[in-house]
């Protein structure tokens, strides 16, 4: 039996690698013979560089950029052998790199991911895929343009701050400056996310709490993110804030939209980028998986597109969560059938420390079921 293991991470607990790595480990100890291919997939979050660093020949590179709260950064993205680098936000300026008590949109900054696309650009590199999920920003992405040589000025027409308190005081925009390098270069955003940038479903209003945002704050930014894409709309002379996407990551999606990048479904990319169809076309059952699943696991998160991606080709698909909630009927449209790892009641700390343990429980069970199905006469 031919059997593809392709989840999403567990956030808090596991990412999408060690998901991979742990349900393999149960299938070849309790399904002898199965084989086994692993291809940890993600929607542009978090994690994005780990599971695709599995499953693509790349260089790593190494660089030194400005962290998302200001602090010097050391981290890292890849360039494939097609000299394509592959960009995670998160990794330079994501929520699980501020701590807990520092987060505050306030004293959060995109700049180090244009210092990181800088640095991607002064090696030759003109193709670009950047995951931009999982960001701790609520500043338009103002940080990143200011790093690739925009200018913003405040009413005195200085240079504003690198922060998210700074958006307010921007009063001047000017582009001469941008990296003309920029325009040369084929940019695709990897997000899940469709989100306008302000508004009722804008990037404030929606994903601001998350990100330490008070109720407040909440409307400030929503105010001020308006005022500052009406500045640069007007610079450019296009609309763009109320695009699909133009919210994602603090509004740094609507400034990638201000590059003339391209925004996709981020699992549709991921999953390109790894060839995930051709490995479906070949399995017998497709097991994906992620920390929780709803009815928002069907919006364009990446375990839904695994199961699309199985469904054209008509191959069973198994989605292992670490929690099931809302209608399971709704979950079965997708997918063929549906485990939770958690086994009883527990608190969501024990249920993060355990995941590992419960994971490998919950795989074992299901290889156990296979593996007696098949020896008793059913499909090989």
């Amino acid at each position: 039996m031919n059997i593809l293991i392709s989840p999403d991470s567990f956030k808090g607990s596991l990412d999408a690698v060690e998901v991979a790595d742990v349900i393999g480990d149960a299938f070849h100890t309790n399904y002898p013979g199965a084989s086994i291919i692993k291809k940890p997939m993600a929607d542009g979050g978090e994690g994005t560089l780990d599971a695709l660093s599995t499953s693509i020949e790349n260089e790593k590179m190494l660089v030194t950029a400005t962290g998302p709260i200001g602090e010097e950064l050391e981290t890292w993205y890849m360039i494939t052998k097609d000299n394509v680098a592959i960009i995670e936000c998160a990794n330079i300026a994501g929520l699980p790199i501020v701590p807990s008590e520092k987060k505050n949109p306030d004293f959060t900054t995109t700049l180090g991911i244009g210092e990181v696309i800088r640095h991607a650009l002064d090696q030759g590199i003109r193709k670009f895929l950047i995951a931009i999920g999982g960001s701790s920003s609520n500043e338009g992405g103002f940080g990143m343009l200011k790093a690739l040589g925009a200018e913003f000025l405040n009413e005195k027409k200085q240079p504003v701050g690198n922060y998210g308190r700074d958006l307010k005081t921007i009063e001047h925009i000017d582009l001469q400056e941008l990296d003309p390098r920029i325009f040369e270069s084929n940019i695709r955003i990897a997000s899940d996310v469709t989100n306008p940038l302000t508004g009722e479903h804008g990037a404030s209003q929606v994903y601001g709490p998350q990100k330490g945002a008070t109720p407040s704050q909440i409307a400030d930014y929503d105010y001020h993110l308006e005022k500052y894409s009406q500045r640069l709309e007007g610079v450019l002379g296009k609309k763009l804030a109320h695009r699909e996407g133009a919210g994602a990551a603090g509004g740094l999606g609507f400034a990638f939209m201000c590059l003339e990048s391209v925004l996709e479904s981020g699992a549709s990319l991921i999953a390109e980028a790894i060839q995930l169809e051709s490995f479906v076309e070949k399995a017998d059952l497709v097991i994906t998986g992620e920390g929780q699943s709803d009815e928002q696991t069907l919006q364009g998160k990446a375990p839904s597109y695994v199961a699309a991606l199985a469904g054209k080709q008509k191959v069973p698909v198994f989605l292992l969560s670490g929690s099931l909630k809302g209608d399971l009927d709704i979950l079965n449209t997708t997918f063929d059938a549906c485990f939770s790892i958690t086994k009883a009641p527990a608190t969501l700390e024990d249920c993060i420390s355990n995941a590992e343990s419960n994971l490998h429980d919950e795989s074992s069970q299901i290889a156990r079921a296979l593996y007696v199905f098949n020896k008793k006469g059913g499909p090989q």
